[in-house]
């Protein structure tokens, strides 16, 4: 990032000077980089930037490199630009998100310069987690779905996450499971048309969960961001986090707590739902949307690891449900 931009966001966030401290993370496909910075004679000590520069050609690590693909992307990038300017600060402690300090749209680039979490308690990553940390992610989930239960995603992706079967056409294609394509559209009708919609953080895994020294977490990247139902980041998570012999053992107890912290969710915000109903329909839908991310998965990556027997034996069960046959 040249030091014009710097001085600009220097001057936005009230402070006299940025200086680059490290790369925390290069973004997919070569469209930038997300920075800690310095800060000098301003409130923060220091701030995280997302520097979004859209490349002219994308180099992609799994050989998607096509026009949809591409503006798959940008458009993933508004949407996160979106969120954090009208969407954001609805958000409590008890689905904390970082602070958007100042944002601004240039062509070809996008700034999102951010609260640092790790200087506001939030210090910890996570490659393996126990069962209680895992309940720290669902319970923030949950508050975060109850938070956005019947609210329109305007400007948001009308669908949210990455893996939606209208934005993954290519990989659709290439799939070699015919029973499961022609499940693909009636599971993806079936969860678009749940009766207790919310906004879906969309990629929803362990590496996007920031957890404190105690058990409280907060959560990044909202480029993904947009309506369905509350079980695709669910199961999502809970795929993200252990192997398919826990799956199946830990599957109702994960289940049970995140339904239990959502009915606490809904009563501390006053919201009027009926939680036996909605519960209902989430719970039948669980499956439907870990056979939506199994679809994808089959697709985009045929060797990838958490293609295996639990996931199918979800797939199949779903596909007889809805009665398909070749």
């Amino acid at each position: 990032m040249n030091k014009l931009l710097e001085h600009k966001i220097a001057k936005n966030i009230g402070a006299e000077n940025i200086t680059r401290l490290e790369v925390i993370q290069n973004l997919w496909s070569g469209y930038g980089e997300i920075v800690r910075y310095k800060v000098d004679g301003g409130k923060e000590k220091s701030i995280i930037v997302k520097h979004v520069k859209l490349p002219d050609s994308a180099n992609h690590p799994r050989g998607w490199n096509t026009d949809f693909s591409h503006q798959r992307k940008v458009k993933s990038y508004e949407v996160e630009t979106h969120w954090y300017k009208q969407y954001s600060h609805n958000c409590t402690n008890d689905c904390r998100v970082p602070k958007c300090l100042f944002q601004e749209e240039l062509e070809n680039e996008v700034l999102i310069v951010l609260e640092d979490l790790d200087a506001s308690g939030f210090p910890v990553r996570k490659h393996s987690v126990s069962i209680k940390d895992m309940e720290s992610c669902l319970s923030w989930l949950a508050y975060f779905h109850a938070t956005f239960l019947h609210k329109k995603p305007v400007e948001l992706w009308d669908v949210g996450t990455y893996w939606h079967l209208a934005t993954r056409p290519d990989e659709l294609e290439v799939m070699d499971d015919p029973l499961l394509k022609e499940a693909a559209p009636l599971v993806d009708q079936k969860l678009n048309e749940c009766q207790y919609l919310t906004f879906v953080h969309g990629d929803a895994k362990l590496a996007n969960f920031c957890f404190s020294d105690g058990d409280q977490v907060a959560a990044v990247d909202f480029q993904y961001v947009g309506g369905g139902c509350g079980m695709k980041d669910v199961a999502y998570f809970i795929g993200s986090c252990i192997y398919e012999e826990e799956c199946k053992k830990y599957e109702q107890p994960l289940l049970k707590y995140y339904f239990k912290q959502l009915r606490e969710a809904v009563a501390k915000l006053n919201i009027e739902v009926d939680m036996d109903d909605l519960e209902q329909e989430w719970r039948d839908l669980y499956p439907y949307a870990w056979t939506d991310f199994h679809r994808f998965l089959k697709g985009w990556s045929p060797d990838h690891w958490k293609l295996n027997s639990y996931s199918e034996k979800m797939a199949r069960k779903v596909i007889k449900e809805l009665g398909v046959t070749l």
